[in-house]
């Protein structure tokens, strides 16, 4: 799928720089670079745009002041050289925070999330249901998207989330957790597990893969786990 973006940055430089990392990227579809909050908005009024990349310094209307000023929303990337807005940012739902200078690598890590979550939204995410939700992490938050999460471990008291793009430690029980995550698409596969359900590969004898990472299944879990393959499983 192509993700169709614009540019929102007051500098440039900077313009150019995202406009090369942009490129190096075939899903992406560049609509329009703008160097004001007031141009990007006169493009969105005549264009379908699924993600911003908004500068947040920039004259007349800051990015964080135009993004409020949005009554429809698409995903938004901050792109900025002041990491203290990275709360702020988060808590009006953007997807990314990057911080300038920014590298391929981390530009790449941004955009797959996008295109996992565009992908995950056209597959059905009902209107108002929550799509992610934060966790206390190395001294600060993380943003969660359930549709990126491979599998959840126990380790004692504290959880490790491992998503398509890192793993992340939190001081939060794996009880806590599941009570979070929406019915239907999260199974515990043991004490020590929940996997994502549409993420499984196989079920081989007691082991469940997900990527390269063989999960073992306890015969407790398993009559769930058989129910869900049933229904999903082609009759002869």
């Amino acid at each position: 799928m192509n993700i169709r973006c614009i540019i929102v940055d007051d500098e440039p430089l900077a313009r150019e720089g995202m406009m090369l990392l942009v490129k190096d990227n075939s899903f992406l579809e560049l609509v329009a670079q703008c160097s004001s909050a007031l141009e990007a908005n006169s493009i969105m009024a005549r264009e379908t745009i699924d993600l911003i990349f908004l500068d947040i310094q920039m004259p007349k209307i800051m990015g964080i002041d135009f993004l409020k000023s949005l009554s429809v929303k698409p995903l938004v990337i901050i792109t900025t050289a002041y990491p203290n807005f990275a709360l702020e940012g988060f808590e009006l739902n953007v997807l990314d925070y990057l911080v300038k200078p920014i590298t391929p690598e981390r530009f790449l890590k941004a955009v797959n999330r996008a295109k996992e979550l565009l992908t995950y939204k056209k597959t059905g995410v009902q209107e108002g249901e929550t799509n992610y939700f934060f966790i206390r992490s190395n001294n600060g938050y993380e943003k969660i998207f359930y549709a990126e999460i491979l599998y959840i471990e126990a380790c004692q008291n504290y959880s490790i989330i491992y998503t398509t793009t890192a793993k992340f430690m939190t001081l939060t029980t794996i009880r806590s957790l599941e009570e979070q995550l929406p019915a239907g698409k999260f199974l515990r596969i043991q004490r020590s597990y929940i996997v994502a359900i549409e993420k499984i590969r196989s079920l081989t004898g007691n082991e469940v893969r997900i990527g390269n990472e063989k999960i073992p299944v306890s015969k407790n879990y398993k009559t769930d786990l058989m129910k869900i393959i049933d229904t999903k499983l082609i009759k002869k």
